[in-house]
């Protein structure tokens, strides 16, 4: 027999949860989080995300990007729709690009097209991401497992 029981409610205003892709992994598929993101191995697809996005040196993402800010230090491929995007040193962006705000360090690489975009639009589109808040919230405190029930 086993039980789950969950201590801490799901609902916090200060905690934040940070998906992490490590190197030599790799995720293909669509993705929706409200947390931040980090991103070493490989994805392929589409995140949107309420927070940011990272992209580290060994990290390679194809497909499109929606998110508060993007820093990438790998590489990007696709489309990317966000307020803020930071192309680090080392960091190269193969998409078409609509921002707010954009920086590249000098090593960086940006080979695409970028478009301004206004601040609301990206706030109507984070608003129709789904926390997940209240299936966590329907779950029941406790689980048994009957194993006569196999």
């Amino acid at each position: 027999m086993g039980i789950l029981k969950r201590n801490v409610p799901s609902k916090s205003a200060t905690r934040s949860a940070i998906t992490i892709i490590a190197e030599g992994n790799k995720f293909c598929g669509d993705m929706s989080i409200v947390g931040k993101m980090h991103i070493d191995g490989i994805f392929e697809g589409n995140i949107a995300s309420l927070d940011s996005i990272s992209i580290g040196k060994a990290g390679h993402v194809r497909g499109l990007i929606k998110a508060r800010a993007v820093d990438v230090c790998g590489l990007l491929e696709g489309e990317v729709i966000c307020d803020e995007l930071h192309i680090d040193s080392g960091g190269q962006v193969r998409a078409t690009v609509e921002s707010k705000q954009m920086s590249i360090h000098p090593q960086g690489c940006f080979l695409g097209e970028r478009r301004m975009k206004e601040l609301s639009s990206l706030s109507d589109e984070a608003s129709k991401i789904e926390t997940g808040a209240d299936a966590i919230d329907s779950l029941p405190d406790k689980i048994v497992l009957d194993p006569k029930s196999e």
